[in-house]
């Protein structure tokens, strides 16, 4: 794919294969942006996957710490209830899905009902309902915060502190490791989600940048070259999350997995 990316086409197609480009150009690059609108695609995945995870590490962080650290009635049949529902396929839950976000009351000409216009569809809000919270976050971030010393808590409260001042102030200084884990996880599962933006949206303004692939892909004609120069675009920003993160992402693992 990187090598394609740069290939003129007379050495894309050639045989016997030309594997290093002699002649390197940037034309599949710039047709894929000057013939489709890429750029708002791009602009749509990073609005989306960014937000999807900031989302994440706030309510995932605060869900764990409550199971973590706090006392309430239920609270383990209520943990393992919340994880048995990772073992619902997706596509199930696809259907009940759009019609929670079709029938959003009081927005795009719905009343208090939900009845009357589109909801959310072809929107970001219909975009990142999927991606607010997830169960997987909630686990990581609980088996995190219950390998560190409950003892932490139990100073700052003698000291005055509240629950949310002592998650705020104390636990989630410590937490670096497994937000970074989650956020890797996060922005690529929302960067790399095809299925639900084919779903959700119905106009080439709101398209993301999974569903703009499939512009270079026809029934008898697949453009090849910018097909490659966007592919290999579209895979830029998941590697910087990761380079940004993999100091903090092996610990996160180590961290959570040592405690069950």
């Amino acid at each position: 794919m990187l090598l394609s990316a740069f290939k003129p086409n007379e050495e894309l197609f050639a045989y016997p294969p030309v594997w290093v480009p002699t002649k390197p150009t940037l034309e599949h690059f710039v047709n894929a942006f000057r013939y489709t609108q890429f750029d708002r695609y791009f602009f749509n995945s990073g609005v989306v996957s960014t937000t999807a995870t900031l989302l994440n590490l706030f309510f995932c962080s605060l869900a764990g710490y409550a199971f973590a650290r706090l006392d309430f009635p239920g609270k383990s049949v209520l943990f393992f209830a919340i994880l048995g529902t990772m073992m619902i396929p997706v596509y199930v839950t696809l259907i009940p899905l759009f019609i929670l976000v079709k029938m959003f009351p009081l927005v795009g000409g719905n009343d208090i009902l939900g009845q009357g216009g589109t909801g959310l569809i072809d929107t970001y809000g219909g975009l990142l309902v999927p991606h607010v919270i997830t169960i997987f976050g909630v686990f990581l971030t609980r088996q995190f915060f219950s390998g560190i010393p409950r003892e932490l808590g139990d100073a700052a409260r003698v000291d005055g502190a509240g629950e949310f001042d002592i998650y705020l102030r104390i636990y989630l200084p410590l937490s670096r490791p497994v937000m970074g884990t989650l956020a890797i996880f996060v922005f690529t599962s929302v960067w790399d989600d095809f299925l639900w933006p084919l779903v959700v949206t119905n106009s080439d303004r709101m398209r993301t940048v999974q569903l703009g692939l499939q512009i270079f892909q026809s029934q008898f004609r697949v453009e090849w070259g910018p097909l490659m120069a966007a592919t290999l675009v579209v895979t830029l920003p998941v590697l910087l999350v990761f380079i940004l993160n993999q100091r903090h992402f092996v610990r996160g693992i180590v961290a959570t997995g040592l405690k069950g």
